[in-house]
């Protein structure tokens, strides 16, 4: 049974022919059997990686009403700050806040007949005294989305599939996201819930972590893998719709975060690359496809190939406050 996430240097798949085979084998093997990974030899430097741990903590350390000045109610597009307990997984409050970054967009409000989805798009909101946030973030989400991208082609030759196979579903206006995210420690009421089981809803997210640890990943028989901070790396792990677009060959897999004991704080940023809204995922071709299990069949979280359609199940479900105020439609059409 495997106790911790492999480790991948992502630059061995520029060291040559032999190092790239190997590199693939590790990483068909990673996605295939764990759905999670350790990834270094990225390119992200500790100055860049220092500088965005330095500028989000200076936003948790806002007064609270500079903070709320940019709540996430304000927002028909889900984009903002979320206070402590303002969000949920599973059913149960998460003792997490954080402050929800996209790619800047103009509002797309939906036309009759349009997808609500298209409600996703739209402006950020920013904090007026911090206004080195904006480039800061703006800034690690174009070079998380390189790393993203030559990280999923990899991961397509890995199993036999063209690399290239989903370039068009990203081309364009892929539907990038990010959340500067702290835990303050354990709950009032002792509940351990920084974030519930969940998974991701996409096709990759890369993960900062801080010092303090507490992520876990599901094993699938009741227990779980602590994954413990490694320096310089980030933790990668493969969304819902990976999991479509291979029939279940590749593992979309739950993970929670613990809160940290006491009032000790925990600090990540998880980067979400994923496509258009409006991008249908088709499966990809593989040699291994016969050997596909199907997709996970949970009747409380139906899966979509339509990448807009699975992303807004989520929204709705994990920030009722903002649902009810803005998409009070979207939740009697059960989207």
């Amino acid at each position: 049974m495997i106790n911790e996430l492999p480790v991948l240097d992502l630059s061995a798949a520029s060291a040559g022919a032999e190092a790239r085979a190997r590199f693939r084998e590790a990483l068909h093997s990673a996605a295939r059997d764990v759905g999670f990974f350790q990834l270094t030899g990225h390119g992200i430097t500790a100055e860049e990686t220092a500088a965005l741990m330095r500028v989000m903590r200076d936003f948790f350390a806002l007064p609270e009403a500079e903070r709320l000045a940019i709540s996430n109610l304000n927002s028909p597009h889900f984009r903002g700050y979320t206070r402590i307990g303002d969000e949920r997984t599973g059913g149960s409050q998460d003792w997490r806040d954080q402050l929800d970054i996209g790619a800047e967009r103009e509002a797309h409000v939906p036309a009759p007949g349009e997808p609500g989805y298209w409600w996703l798009d739209g402006p950020n909101q920013w904090p007026a005294a911090l206004p080195e946030l904006r480039t800061t973030a703006l800034s690690w989400i174009d070079r998380l989305s390189e790393v993203a991208r030559r990280l999923l082609h990899e991961l397509l030759a890995s199993i036999g599939a063209p690399e290239d196979f989903y370039d068009d579903a990203f081309a364009d206006r892929p539907h990038l996201h990010l959340k500067l995210v702290r835990y303050p420690g354990t709950a009032p009421d002792g509940a351990g819930q920084g974030v519930g089981w969940h998974k991701d809803y996409g096709f990759l997210t890369l993960l900062l972590q801080d010092s303090v640890g507490g992520l876990q990943v599901d094993r699938g028989d009741g227990s779980y893998i602590d994954v413990p901070p490694l320096p310089g790396a980030f933790v990668v792990n493969l969304g819902e719709l990976l999991e479509v677009a291979t029939n279940g060959y590749l593992k979309a897999t739950n993970h929670r975060v613990v809160s940290p004991a006491g009032s000790r704080e925990r600090f990540s940023v998880p980067f979400f690359f994923n496509p258009r809204l409006d991008a249908r995922i088709e499966s990809v071709p593989f040699p291994h496809a016969d050997r596909a299990p199907g997709v996970t069949q949970d009747a409380t979280n139906p899966l979509f190939a339509e990448y807009g359609r699975n992303e807004i199940k989520g929204w709705l479900r994990a920030h009722p406050a903002v649902a009810r105020r803005h998409h009070a439609d979207l939740l009697t059409a059960g989207v």
